[in-house]
């Protein structure tokens, strides 16, 4: 049978005909051998077919799909134009040898081509991968190594690409330093009080509270100083009033040694840096829980912040804990004990780092086994949804923690729990309701700008109207005052001919009491049909008048 073998260079595709070579009888260290020397090794090696990637996107995009065991349409077809051609319903008389297991199972499961992969076909790419600048000729061993090493840069950079606001390394780093910062500052605190407790040791009796004790270790300083002005001051520092007086009255009958203000002053520079570190303690966990709700929302949800960042942390990342089982999950932490029980047959250990959870606290002595493991799964559930889901939310841990919780009533009231799948569907309801509403107040707020933006160009184009009016209105203005000295000219005029006018207004007057009614309809009627007249028109028409009158004169 006739050995082909499958090559995936930086440049390209390439496959070898291993005509030469005889798998029966011959051991691996024999092959091994003769696959250093290029001379002996190209007489039973042939070049049969190479395919160049098309640019170095292409090459990226096959190198992914290969590391992920997937055959692309490039090999497909690469494969199919280069291989011999079988008929129907007969086996063919070959085999391609691949690195990938997994490649291999794909490509003869998509296209019936048999492959192989086993140490005889490993040792045989790998001369292949030594001595492929050789076996083309137009191409150089320094354009080989560019290629490769741009393929491995780019290739690095897309598998370390991630969403910023989703780093879990982040949430590792600062787990571990809340935990050595807790030791550190219980650490210091315990030698704040163990050197204050020189000067004052009744303090010690009276606050418990180590950041309480450093506060006041640096307000007090020399104890003789208090007096009663200073209980106020100690009251907002305790927040207790009786203790700040209890302070006072213990300083005055106080048994401890006096210290030298140099003393006093390293005393109080080491509280200070105590009170720091507990304030910087108290922001790093503000932190911590804002990246887990970030990162995590939903094992947030349903353990906890601090269980779940130590979850995380020791399985490495979130993608490693929810590829964890449920039962590795339960003891994960607790490796130690289980080993230590496997080798001295003893039992195994129920719990690790989820013994912190507040559910394993509150199940009976009996229960908490079964507690356990029905956290466990329910925070393997957790983790795969906030690993692998694109929308950010935490309905689903919600709705786990309500399930964690009617099993506790379960365990000891003996109520029955939902079912698994009703409490699924309701999770899936909430989630499309809220990214409906989401999207509703999205277009809300769209359609409210877009009216907006409205009012706004209608404004200012009113605006605009309103310049442009201005200047009218300014001429109108300046030509009012000519008008007005026309009409005092106007005005002598008509006083000069007012008797004349007098005269002509009788005559017409008693004309207008003779003629009949129907007349006066007929004008009003023309009046009301016809359009008002010109100036021109009313002159002509009192020239008429006037003629006539002194016809009739």
């Amino acid at each position: 049978m006739a050995l082909y073998l499958l090559f995936e260079s930086a440049s390209g595709y390439a496959l070898f005909h291993a005509h030469g070579v005889d798998e029966i009888g011959q051991s691996v260290d024999a092959v091994r051998a003769s696959v250093v020397e290029f001379q002996r090794f190209s007489k039973a090696v042939k070049l049969a077919a190479f395919s160049p990637f098309s640019s170095a996107v292409d090459a990226l995009n096959q190198c992914n799909a290969i590391s992920e065991g997937i055959m692309t349409d490039d090999l497909r077809s690469f494969l199919e134009l280069n291989l011999p051609k079988v008929k129907e319903g007969k086996k063919a008389k070959y085999s391609v040898g691949v690195v990938e297991p997994k490649v291999g199972s794909h490509v003869s499961e998509a296209t019936g081509i048999p492959c192989q992969c086993n140490e005889f076909v490993q040792e045989l790419l790998r001369g292949v991968r030594l001595h492929f600048d050789h076996f083309i000729d137009q191409l150089k061993p320094s354009d080989l190594e560019k290629a490769q090493l741009g393929l491995g840069h780019s290739y690095s950079r897309a598998k370390v690409k991630f969403n910023v606001n989703r780093v879990d390394n982040m949430v590792i780093q600062a787990i571990f330093l809340l935990d050595t910062l807790d030791k550190d500052i219980n650490s210091f605190s315990m030698r704040v009080r163990e050197w204050y407790s020189w000067h004052f040791p009744e303090l010690v009796k009276i606050v418990n509270d180590n950041y309480i004790y450093a506060r006041l270790a640096k307000v007090v300083k020399n104890k003789s100083d208090l007096a009663e002005k200073d209980i106020p001051k100690l009251a907002d520092i305790t927040g207790d009033e009786d203790k700040a007086k209890e302070i006072v009255e213990a300083a005055k009958a106080s048994m401890g040694q006096d210290l030298s203000p140099v003393d006093l002053l390293n005393v109080e520079q080491f509280a200070q840096r105590v009170m720091n570190l507990s304030e910087y303690r108290k922001n790093l966990y503000e932190y911590l829980v804002t990246k887990m709700n970030d990162i995590a929302p939903n094992l947030t949800s349903l353990i906890g912040e601090i269980v779940g960042a130590r979850l995380i942390s020791h399985a490495g990342s979130l993608s490693n804990l929810a590829k964890c089982p449920a039962s590795t999950l339960q003891i994960l932490g607790a490796e130690k004990a289980l080993f230590r029980a496997l080798k001295t047959r003893g039992n195994t250990p129920k719990y690790g780092l989820i013994f912190h959870s507040s559910f394993i606290g509150r199940a009976s002595t009996k229960n908490k086994g079964r507690m356990a493991r029905y956290l466990a799964n329910k925070c393997s559930i957790a983790s795969r949804i906030d690993c692998y889901s694109e929308l950010n939310t935490s309905v689903f841990g919600q709705k786990l923690r309500e399930q964690v919780e009617e099993r506790l009533d379960f365990y000891d009231k003996g109520i029955a729990p939902r079912k698994n799948l009703d409490v699924m569907k309701a999770a899936i309801d909430d989630m499309t309701n809220a990214v409906s509403e989401d999207g509703a107040g999205k277009e809300k707020s769209d359609t409210s700008a877009k009216k907006r933006k409205k009012k706004k160009s209608k404004a200012e184009a009113d605006g605009e109207e309103m310049d442009l009016y201005k200047p009218a209105k300014a001429a109108a203005e300046v030509a009012e005052p000519e008008t007005e000295k026309k009409k005092k000219r106007k005005e002598k005029k008509h006083k000069l001919e007012e008797p004349q006018d007098q005269e002509m207004a009788a005559n017409d007057r008693f004309e207008q009491d003779e003629t009949p009614k129907k007349k006066k309809k007929k004008n009003r009627e023309a009046s009301e049909d016809v359009e008002p007249k010109t100036a021109t028109e009313g002159k002509k028409k009192k020239k008429k008048k006037s003629k006539t009158e002194d016809d009739d004169v």
